[in-house]
């Protein structure tokens, strides 16, 4: 028996368009330019968010820079929890990230777990000079020591509700909705 939820959308299109130009924006700003980044996405939704980030520092800067996408799945703390087995889609860093500034892109920063996976395998490939964190939405409830560099909207949320991002490359939409479970009467 599914969990019957009610869902409110808390970002549509506009509101996700607005969020990724603004990020560009800021890393741009802060890093003064775009020399020695990389943008690396976990998949699969951050791997939709590190491609808009790209296109749109290309538009603001003239200039493309690296793009790669990891796979956490081999590297997730609960590995040995979960019933099912794991489907591997694959890592794709192109690029040496040896003394690189790596951004690393996800939709939605949780507990923090994600990040630490991705953080591994990224140092798998080598030393990078700085790692930061891209995230789109960051809902709060941390379980680990970790913290977005850049945001696109803070979400204070209750651990029960679920916060789904669904993008237009996979979802055929553009939108952040929080899903709250009604309580049995």
């Amino acid at each position: 028996m599914t969990e019957r939820c009610e869902a409110r959308v808390v970002m549509d299109a506009v509101a996700t368009q607005r969020a990724v130009s603004r990020v560009a924006h800021e890393i741009v700003e802060k890093n003064k330019g775009t020399e020695n980044l990389a943008l690396v996405g976990v998949r699969s939704r951050g791997e939709h968010v590190a491609m808009r980030l790209r296109r749109k520092i290309a538009e603001i800067e003239g200039v493309e820079i690296p793009l790669g996408v990891i796979d956490i799945t081999l590297y997730r703390d609960d590995l040995n929890h979960r019933d099912q087995q794991p489907t591997v889609k694959g890592t794709d860093i192109s690029f040496d990230v040896e003394g690189r500034r790596i951004l690393l892109v996800d939709d939605v920063l949780y507990t923090g777990r994600t990040v630490r996976a991705a953080m591994d395998v990224i140092v798998d490939f080598g030393r990078p000079e700085k790692i930061e964190l891209v995230v789109l939405v960051d809902r709060g409830h941390r379980e680990l020591p970790i913290r977005a560099d850049y945001v696109g909207k803070n979400l204070p949320t209750n651990p029960r509700e679920r916060v789904s991002v669904r993008l237009a490359e996979c979802d055929g939409v553009d939108e952040v909705v929080i899903e709250t479970p009604l309580d049995e009467q």
